[in-house]
């Protein structure tokens, strides 16, 4: 799947944790964060931080790739 936006991103966080059969507030307490957290990050709250973020992302098994267009190093 392709990210463009924070929104994308969120939605794929908040489909990932219902494959996972995790209610917000499980995925809360295995991820050390709030539900009020994993709720901004599923609704793709542009401020949320990112390294929590992709710590939520990491628990659910998520894997995220960087395409780099323009080969910078």
């Amino acid at each position: 799947m392709v990210i463009f936006n924070v929104q994308d991103f969120g939605n794929y966080v908040k489909k990932a944790r219902k494959f996972s059969r995790l209610t917000q507030a499980q995925l809360a307490a295995v991820s050390n964060t709030g539900v009020r957290f994993i709720r901004e990050i599923e609704k793709g709250k542009p401020s949320c931080q990112i390294a929590k973020a992709f710590y939520v992302a990491q628990i659910l098994g998520i894997k995220i790739h960087l395409e780099d267009p323009n080969n910078v190093k």
